[in-house]
């Protein structure tokens, strides 16, 4: 079945006439909400290993594309070919290794040259002038990705750490200047709240040092937690007790049992 038949489908849901009412009333606002959800969905279904739900939630993520290109065909600004079009002439000049006689040695090079490429395309869009480098960084993104691609916008013109010891120092500092800012007898909440969104950000730093992406190390965070104090509770109600009942001694007891069974920290 080919991708004409989801357009079409998309085209009838939003026909004035017997069309679907939720569909029909959607904007471009409106819909943003479900679009990142889906995404978040496609990135749990391949962390989970689920490829027949990856597969479900890879057309979810398709029917938003399709979703957004009819409204936009509705307003005369562009239809679901240009679309297409567009993507298929961003890939072909992105990669002029594969569709051009342009050379790379491997994918750190192209890495390399992509960035350049994409760099280039800002310029070639401004309008006012000169492009500054951290521009076009989507101010949508989760807080954790926009400031790893922040800081990697801003290390490719040498504006970095050395190594990964002076990150490391770096957040000891910053840890430092958040605990003096507690130890204040009146502290004051806004400078609490910057201090520790410096410590978070250098975490972030850190995080790209290493080479590890912050967003996908809290994720798993996340997920190590829910799985542990999920087992935390179904271990206090086999003793008897409810989370309710049973006191931080009992609940920490339980926790420390159930990280050395996994061999955790």
């Amino acid at each position: 079945m080919s991708i004409q038949r989801l357009v079409e489908i998309m085209d009838r849901l939003r026909d004035p006439n017997g069309g679907c009412p939720w569909d029909r009333e959607q904007t471009l606002e409106s819909i943003v909400p479900y679009t990142i959800e889906e995404v978040y969905e496609v990135a749990d279904s391949i962390a989970q290993g689920d490829m027949g739900e990856l597969c479900g939630e890879l057309g979810d993520l398709l029917f938003q594309v399709v979703f957004y290109a009819r409204i936009a065909s509705e307003q005369g600004a562009f239809n679901f070919d240009d679309v297409v079009h567009g993507i298929c002439e961003k890939m072909v000049n992105r990669h002029p290794h594969v569709f051009a006689d342009a050379q790379v040695a491997d994918a750190a090079e192209q890495s390399v040259v992509w960035e350049q490429l994409k760099a280039e395309e800002r310029q070639q869009r401004a309008t006012d002038g000169q492009v500054g480098q951290l521009d076009g960084v989507a101010h949508a993104l989760p807080a954790l990705l926009r400031a790893s691609k922040l800081q990697k916008r801003a290390a490719k013109v040498g504006f970095d750490w050395p190594d990964r010891g002076a990150v490391l120092e770096k957040v000891r500092e910053e840890l430092a200047e958040l605990e003096a800012e507690l130890s204040l007898e009146q502290g004051d909440k806004r400078r609490i709240a910057d201090e520790m969104g410096d410590l978070l950000f250098s975490c972030v730093n850190l995080s790209r040092h290493l080479g590890f992406d912050a967003e996908s190390l809290l994720r798993a965070a996340n997920g190590k937690f829910e799985s542990r104090f999920s087992a935390m509770e179904s271990r206090l109600l086999e003793e008897g007790y409810t989370l309710t009942a049973a006191d931080l001694s009992v609940m920490d007891a339980a926790w420390d049992e159930i990280k050395r069974r996994e061999g955790g920290v």
